[in-house]
């Protein structure tokens, strides 16, 4: 099935404008959930809201958002005042600078976006993404939806030859905690030590990381269990792994790790997919 576009935006710099589709490059929505139930009867359960001084259910037209400022203190904000507070949608992502890829730090990295040319974009579209890949550097500019305002880079991937541009939400630097407010002590590394690491990483090491390779071993277990459950199964639980014992001497550690081979990985293209949960249970576990 083709990818549905979710928006339509304009990217500008300078003169140049390139109309763009955007399209969701992420499925968070493919999450399996689960709905609270009375476990004596096995009905929906409904949330309901209660106020703590009163002792009373209240109803939604009766809420108000307030911001606590101190302790049990509020200040109280209308619909009307917040909506007041938001970014107006300019349906445009203006770049204000480009920098190189490698200076951002993908502990910024938020939610991603497919684009695609609009009418009439498939020209400087193309100029773009391949000024991008060619001076190693991504576009970073401003884009307002949703009533937010948000960072955004725009960066060129390459998809069977052709060039594309995939647009990056970032967070804020506010939104980062800074690596200073965890402790690190400093801890000296033997030169024979940093060789064996060394060598265990280049045994193990891979050209590129193949996402393919990797696969959602929870979620499969998940749907197998749901599947069993709606054909009227039992479910075997397996029991939980031994931990391992405390590791005491590093080079020893090191030098095992060596000389244990790496389980080969099997091609992307061998690899078998999980099975499909059957429309019942897919029902069943729809939230």
């Amino acid at each position: 099935m083709a990818a549905r576009s979710i928006a339509s935006l304009t990217i500008s710099f300078g003169l140049v404008s390139i109309p763009v589709k955007l399209f969701s490059a992420t499925e968070a929505s493919r999450a399996i959930s689960f709905n609270l139930l009375h476990k004596a009867c096995g009905s929906r359960l409904k949330q309901q809201y209660l106020c703590v001084k009163e002792e009373v259910q209240v109803a939604r037209e009766d809420m108000v958002k307030g911001y606590e400022f101190a302790k049990d203190q509020y200040v109280i904000f209308t619909p009307q005042e917040l909506k007041a507070l938001e970014e107006a949608g300019t349906h445009t992502a203006d770049i204000t600078e480009f920098v190189p890829i490698e200076s951002v730090d993908p502990l910024f990295f938020d939610k991603a976006y497919y684009l695609a040319p609009d009418k009439g974009g498939a020209k400087p579209y193309a100029l773009l993404a391949r000024a991008l890949r060619q001076s190693g550097r991504c576009a970073l500019g401003r884009w307002a939806a949703r009533g937010k305002q948000y960072i955004v880079m725009i960066r060129p991937v390459e998809r069977e030859g052709a060039d594309a541009l995939v647009m990056q939400q970032l967070l804020y630097a506010a939104e980062v905690r800074s690596v200073t407010e965890i402790e690190i002590p400093k801890t000296e590394v033997k030169d024979a030590e940093l060789k064996l690491a060394q060598q265990l990483i280049e045994q193990q090491a891979s050209e590129a990381f193949d996402p393919k390779a990797y696969t959602d071993e929870v979620r499969s277990r998940v749907e197998a269990a749901i599947q069993k459950k709606v054909e009227g199964q039992e479910i075997t639980l397996a029991d939980a792994p031994e931990p391992s014992g405390q590791v005491i001497d590093l080079m020893e550690a090191l030098r095992a790790s060596l000389e244990k081979k790496p389980a080969k990985r099997a091609p992307a293209t061998a690899a078998q997919p999980a099975q499909p949960v059957k429309p019942a249970a897919r029902k069943a576990a729809k939230k």
